[in-house]
C-alpha cells in the first residue's frame, strides 16, 4: 500500500500521485507542467497500460492535462471525476490537443525551412477524444467503489465548478488506510460556486500550498475595484484586456461585469461592449450554466430564482473564428477584451496584448495567479519590453493586478482546511507550491499544529502500512543546456518508438484477454501478428 509523489512536488504545476494497494495501480491527477520546469520529474512507475483507473481532482490543465498521454501509450481504464469536470475536461483536453496540433504545425511550417525534423505533438486529438469517452462522472458525497478493497468519495473543494478533494480507503491484508488529496482547496467566497467543504478525518494528507507563505489580505470589493479601472481606462480612451483563465476566472469576471452594469457603475460609457475571446471560454460559461443548480452557491441561486443569468448581460459579444478576434482590435470603441490563457503564454490574449500593451491610453489588468517565467509574470514584474511573434514590443500600458482575487485558499485558508481533522493525520505531505513555498508551510504546520508534516520530491514513495518511506528522494535542478546537432531527430525517434512499445504492451493484454477463444479466431489472430511481424522484422 504505497503512493509515490510524481509531480507538483516543490512546484505549483504538473499534480500527479501514483498509489499501489489492494493489488491495484492507479492515479490521483495527471497533470501538465505549465511554465518552466525547476526539478526533474521522474515518469510512470509502471507502463499507462498496467494502470487500473485514474481519480481526478478537477479539469484544470495542471491536473488533466496529461491524461491523453495515458490514453496514447496504452491505458484504457476508467477515469473518475465529479459530472461538472467530466463535462469541462471534455472542451478543455480537447482545447488542449489543438494547441498542441496547431503548434506542431506551427513549428514544423517553420522548421522544415531551416531544414529542420519535424516536431511531434505531446498528443493529438484523438488521444484526447479517446480519453474522453473513459470519463465515468460521479456525484458528489457519494462512494464509488472502482476495485475491490478501494473505495473513493468526492468532497467539494470550491475551487473550480466541479473541484473535489477526494478521500480514499484502501484495505489490503485486513487493514484499512484512508488517505486524502486536498486537491486545490478553494477560496472562500468566490462568485458563483460554493465555498470548499471540510473533512474531519483521514490517516494521511496530502494538501496543496500554492498560497502557503501568504495571505490575501481583506477581500476587496471586486465589483468596485473592477469599475474603477474600467472607468479611468474609458476615460482616456484605452481598452481593458484582461488575460483569464478561460474556466473559471473568465465567469467570475462576467459576474462582476453584470453587476458593474445593473448598478450603473462605470459612468459616461452606457452599455460599453464587452468582448470574450476564447471559445473555450464561451463553451464553458454554457456549462457553467448547465451545472448551475449542483454547484452554484447560495447568491448566484437566488439571482436565478428572480429570472436573472449571473454571468450574462447587454453588451455581452463573443467571439469564435479567427475573424471574429481580427475584428475586436479593428473596433475603434472602448471596451473590454477578455481573452484566454491566462498566463499570456498561448492563446489569442497574446494577439491582443500586441496590439494594446504599446498605448498608454489601455491598460492590462491581470485577475489571476502568474507562475515565474511566464510573460504575465514578466509584465507584473515590470518589463519594459516583450517579444510576440518574434517582434519586440515596447510597453507602454497600465499594467494592474486585482488583488486578492484567487481561486486558491491562503494561509489561513489552508490552515483552517487542515484544522478541520479532527483526528491527527499520521503524515501530512505538502505540495503543488513553489520550491520554498512547501517547505515553509509544512514547517508552520509542524510547529504551530504538531503535525507530523513534510515536502517530498518528484519520486519520494511512502509505505502506508509500514509508516516508512520506502524511498526518500533529493530534488534534483534542472541545467538548462544547449541542444546538440540531432537532438531534435532523437527526440521524435524516442517519442515514436515509446509510443510503439505501449501499442506493443496493448497488444500483449489483447493476447491474453483472447485465451480461450473460438481456435478459427485465435488463427487469424495469429496470421494477422505474424503477417507484421514479417513485414518489420528488421533482422532479416
Amino acid at each position: 500500500m504505497k503512493v509515490t509523489f510524481l509531480g507538483a512536488t516543490h512546484e505549483v504545476t504538473g499534480s500527479c500521485y501514483y498509489l499501489e494497494g489492494a493489488g491495484r495501480k492507479f492515479l490521483v491527477d495527471y497533470g501538465m507542467e505549465q511554465g518552466p520546469d525547476y526539478y526533474e520529474n521522474v515518469g510512470l512507475p509502471v507502463p499507462p497500460s498496467e494502470l487500473d483507473f485514474v481519480l481526478l481532482t478537477h479539469a484544470h490543465i495542471d491536473h488533466s492535462g496529461n491524461l491523453p498521454i495515458l490514453y496514447a501509450k496504452g491505458f484504457r481504464g476508467p477515469v473518475y471525476a465529479t459530472e461538472a469536470t467530466r463535462n469541462l475536461c471534455d472542451i478543455m483536453l480537447r482545447d488542449s490537443a489543438h494547441i498542441q496540433e496547431f503548434e506542431a504545425e506551427w513549428r514544423n511550417r517553420k522548421g522544415q525551412r531551416a531544414g529542420k525534423e519535424a516536431y511531434v505533438p505531446l498528443y493529438t486529438m484523438a488521444d484526447a477524444m479517446g480519453v474522453i469517452n473513459q470519463f465515468c462522472g460521479c456525484d458528489y458525497h457519494k462512494d464509488i467503489t472502482p476495485a475491490e478493497g478501494i473505495r473513493a468519495r468526492f468532497v467539494d473543494a470550491g475551487h473550480l465548478l466541479g473541484s473535489a478533494s477526494i478521500e480514499i480507503w484502501i484495505t489490503e491484508d485486513g487493514t484499512e488506510k484512508k488517505i486524502v488529496f486536498s486537491g486545490d482547496i478553494g477560496n472562500l467566497d468566490q462568485p458563483l460556486i460554493r465555498d470548499p467543504e471540510y473533512i474531519t478525518e483521514a490517516d494521511y494528507v496530502v494538501m496543496e500550498s500554492t498560497y502557503g507563505d501568504r495571505s490575501h489580505g481583506e477581500r476587496p470589493d471586486y465589483t468596485a475595484t473592477l469599475a474603477e479601472i474600467i472607468q479611468r481606462t474609458f476615460d482616456r480612451g484605452g481598452n481593458v484586456v484582461i488575460p483569464s483563465f478561460a474556466v473559471g476566472r473568465t465567469q467570475e469576471m462576467l459576474y462582476f461585469i453584470r453587476q458593474i452594469k445593473a448598478d450603473g457603475l462605470v459612468q459616461g460609457h452606457d452599455n460599453f461592449k464587452v468582448y470574450v475571446d476564447s471559445p473555450l471560454a464561451n463553451e464553458a460559461t454554457t456549462i457553467f450554466t448547465e451545472h448551475r443548480y449542483d454547484c452554484f452557491d447560495e447568491e448566484a441561486m437566488e439571482l436565478l430564482s428572480k429570472g436573472i443569468n449571473p454571468i450574462t448581460f447587454p453588451g455581452l459579444l463573443t467571439s469564435v473564428t479567427s475573424d471574429d478576434s481580427k475584428a475586436i482590435n479593428e473596433d475603434m470603441d472602448c471596451k473590454v477584451i477578455i481573452s484566454a490563457s491566462g498566463m499570456c503564454d498561448a492563446g489569442r490574449i497574446k494577439h491582443h496584448l500586441k496590439h494594446n500593451l504599446w498605448n498608454e491610453k489601455n491598460t492590462i489588468l491581470f485577475v489571476g495567479y502568474q507562475a515565474v517565467g511566464t510573460l504575465g509574470r514578466s509584465l507584473i514584474e515590470g518589463a519594459e519590453e516583450v517579444k510576440l511573434f518574434q517582434e519586440p514590443i515596447h510597453v507602454a500600458a497600465e499594467i494592474c493586478q486585482m488583488p486578492g482575487i484567487s481561486g486558491h485558499a491562503d494561509v489561513n485558508g489552508l490552515l483552517t482546511w487542515i484544522r478541520s481533522f479532527g483526528t491527527t493525520p499520521k503524515k501530512v505531505f505538502v505540495t503543488h507550491g513553489e520550491d520554498t513555498v512547501t517547505e515553509l508551510f509544512a514547517g508552520r504546520l509542524r510547529e504551530e499544529l504538531s503535525l507530523d508534516a513534510m515536502a517530498p520530491f518528484s519520486g519520494t514513495c511512502y509505505d502506508l502500512l509500514t509508516e516508512e518511506f520506502v524511498r526518500l528522494t533529493e530534488g534534483i535542478r534542472i541545467e538548462k543546456k544547449e541542444k546538440a546537432p540531432g537532438t531534435y531527430k532523437s527526440e521524435k525517434a524516442a517519442r515514436a518508438f515509446e509510443k510503439l512499445l505501449a501499442v506493443g504492451r496493448r497488444l500483449l493484454d489483447v493476447i491474453r484477454r483472447n485465451e480461450g477463444g473460438a481456435n478459427k479466431d485465435l488463427e487469424k489472430f495469429a496470421r494477422d501478428i505474424q503477417s507484421l511481424c514479417d513485414k518489420w522484422d528488421r533482422t532479416e
